[in-house]
């Protein structure tokens, strides 16, 4: 192992998988063949693992090690089950609130958001599986340690977290400027969790339609989006100025 969130080789990863290791990413090189390489793509589909296909550059920047063709990298916390967190939140008497991310992709702003969740007493995040940014030295950097505070989940589907939020009782309203209710027109005093969508096309339109509520921030200049960790910041603020 190079370093503490890295891992090269495909037996080695294929160990390391095997040993319920969380892996967050496989780099795979373009065009590699073998058996040993087709028993690790095999197991990375079994078991849901984001993998990426490139060149052997880049493999090469990632470890000047005997890489083999694989390297993993693997996240330095320990994901919660989303399931037993949502009903030990409930159990507590506490209010609900929770993060739905959607495939978020940029690590620093996911990091900035975990801080700011954490600072907003946000009782878990829940992120896409595939797809989404990782939790690597980048997040925990830009995070300023918070994501070792914050219980964060992964789920195959962010669909699958909001049907089961709407189970347990908890309301999921959607960050989107498709609709014209404003943050200040939703109640957020209930059990609810937030929705936040990627930094290109927002939450995928799916998750949109079967949410509770929609709303948005009021934007008076020119330029139509904010970062998605600055609106996030906005909404669990609104969310803590309703609540007290």
């Amino acid at each position: 192992m190079e370093n503490q969130t890295q891992i090269f080789g495909i037996r080695a990863i294929i160990e390391a998988i095997n040993s319920d290791k969380t892996i967050d990413k496989v780099f795979l090189q373009k065009g590699l063949k073998g058996d040993l390489f087709s028993e690790l793509e095999s197991l990375l589909n079994k078991k849901s693992i984001n993998k990426s296909y490139v060149p052997v550059e880049k493999l090469n920047r990632l470890t000047n090690k005997n890489h083999q063709g694989a390297v993993a990298q693997i996240s330095p916390i320990e994901f919660h089950n989303m399931e037993d967190l949502v009903l030990n939140v409930i159990a507590s008497g506490k209010t609900p609130l929770f993060l739905l991310l959607d495939q978020l992709s940029d690590v620093r702003n996911f990091g900035a958001i975990i801080r700011t969740a954490e600072c907003t007493g946000v009782d878990g995040i829940i992120i896409q599986k595939k797809g989404g940014a990782p939790v690597n030295g980048d997040t925990i950097k830009t995070s300023a340690g918070a994501v070792f505070k914050i219980p964060i989940c992964k789920v195959d589907h962010i669909k699958d977290a909001v049907f089961f939020m709407q189970a347990s009782g908890i309301k999921v309203i959607a960050a989107t400027e498709k609709t014209n209710d404003t943050i200040y027109d939703v109640s957020f005093k209930e059990p609810c969790a937030i929705v936040m969508g990627s930094e290109g096309r927002g939450i995928n339109p799916s998750i949109i339609k079967v949410s509770d509520n929609k709303a948005k921030l009021p934007l008076l200049g020119d330029i139509e989006s904010l970062n998605v960790s600055v609106a996030c910041g906005a909404f669990l603020y609104e969310v803590l100025r309703q609540r007290r």
